[in-house]
């Protein structure tokens, strides 16, 4: 799986360096086509020449190549890169991740970087053990940082403990498995909705909801980087999509949304609607605003919208997925059962405004997994991107 792929491979000061060297040669070997970035105090531990010699590329360590001032993009490297591995991570390198410390080309990369980041740490015993090590490693995997983490043994410091950087025959695999994982849906067509609906009241007012579409988009990258090809039908929102192979069609009303999502079903193995859908608008829009009335109320008459998960599961066929989600605040396993069984489903998303961890305009959610044939799967609290493995993991039977 790692044939044409594009590796950054970052080296920072620990003796450790001197596995990095096969490390490359391994991920050379099996096809990837890496880019080495060394910490200035890396290049005390191994020489950039041995490492360019193996990779084929000059090795970045500064901003700025002495001799010719040639500047190096860490823009440019972040979006070039399918991956990076760090390896080692020291203690002080782990630090500099977690507060974004970019002193360095590594540290600035890792900033910039789109792709799945692993770190490999590599220090002695007691620095490892460190609450501060600890706390930062913890930070991390917050953040959606995958740690490899270290073996024990003798050290450096000829203690024996828990330090040693993994094998770079076990950090290839674990690069290899995550692209494997990555390719689970290639070739398979996924609909995804997010955001919301606003329904006009005039030509400056809507009736609305407060979602970010945070949990759509982090299901719709989730899909794409596992080779889908995505179509995401999104309401207003501010948030931006990343991965080329998602196809992002921009909607205002919940009557839009719904026509995309009829033209483009027949054509979709998996839907999954986590869109916060106006079920009503109003009956008449009016053409100029409308202006304060010297009455104390006003009534604006509402009629349903289509009800887009509905309409699906009424044109699904069984060789389609159709997967929804519910936001409720009462009996909320009754309600989701009911959705399933009333518009087809064949899984739901269960969140509860009642978690502090879920709901609108958060990075995080709590959610519950119920199924057409009587599954129930819950999950902790996790950052939404990590919940979008989670929810794909789920349908797919992962």
């Amino acid at each position: 799986m790692l044939k044409g792929k594009h590796i950054i491979l970052g080296i920072s000061g620990g003796i450790a360096a001197y596995k990095s060297v096969y490390l490359l040669r391994l991920l050379i070997k099996a096809g990837a086509e890496v880019q080495v970035i060394i910490t200035p105090n890396g290049k005390e531990f191994i020489t950039p020449v041995t490492l360019s010699s193996l990779s084929g590329k000059p090795v970045i360590s500064e901003f700025f190549t002495a001799n010719t001032g040639e500047w190096h993009s860490h823009v440019d490297l972040g979006l070039w890169a399918d991956a990076m591995i760090i390896a080692p991570a020291t203690a002080s390198t782990i630090g500099k991740m977690v507060s974004g410390v970019a002193d360095n080309m590594l540290i600035t990369t890792y900033l910039s970087s789109k792709s799945k980041v692993f770190v490999a740490p590599a220090m002695d015993l007691d620095m490892w053990k460190h609450p501060s090590t600890q706390r930062n490693i913890e930070t991390l995997k917050a953040d959606g940082v995958s740690i490899i983490e270290p073996g024990a043994g003798e050290l450096a410091s000829h203690l024996v403990g828990k330090g040693r950087m993994e094998e770079p025959e076990n950090i290839v695999k674990v690069l290899d498995d995550y692209f494997s994982q990555t390719e689970d849906l290639k070739g398979k067509k996924v609909l995804i909705t997010a955001g919301p609906t606003y329904e006009n009241i005039d030509p400056v007012r809507f009736i609305g909801n407060y979602s970010s579409g945070k949990m759509g988009f982090a299901i719709a990258e989730e899909c794409a980087n596992r080779g889908a090809e995505v179509t995401l039908v999104c309401g207003p929102v501010s948030i931006k999509t990343e991965n080329p192979n998602i196809n992002r069609v921009d909607v205002v009303s919940a009557k839009e949304m719904c026509n995309n999502c009829v033209n483009l079903f027949a054509d979709t193995d998996i839907a999954i609607l986590s869109a916060a859908v106006a079920d009503y608008a109003p009956a008449t829009c009016s053409e100029s605003k409308i202006k304060r009335e010297k009455t104390d109320s006003m009534t604006i008459e509402l009629v349903k919208n289509p009800d887009i998960a509905a309409t699906l599961g009424k044109m699904k066929s069984d060789s389609q997925m159709l997967v929804g989600f519910a936001l409720e605040t009462d009996n909320e396993k009754e309600n989701a059962i009911r959705k399933i069984n009333n518009k087809n489903l064949d899984w739901i998303v269960l969140n509860s405004l009642k978690d502090k961890e879920a709901g609108f305009q958060k990075d995080t959610n709590k959610i519950t997994m119920l199924s057409r044939i009587g599954q129930e799967i819950p999950f902790d609290a996790k950052l939404k991107t990590e919940v979008a493995k989670d929810i794909i993991d789920t349908i797919i039977g992962k």
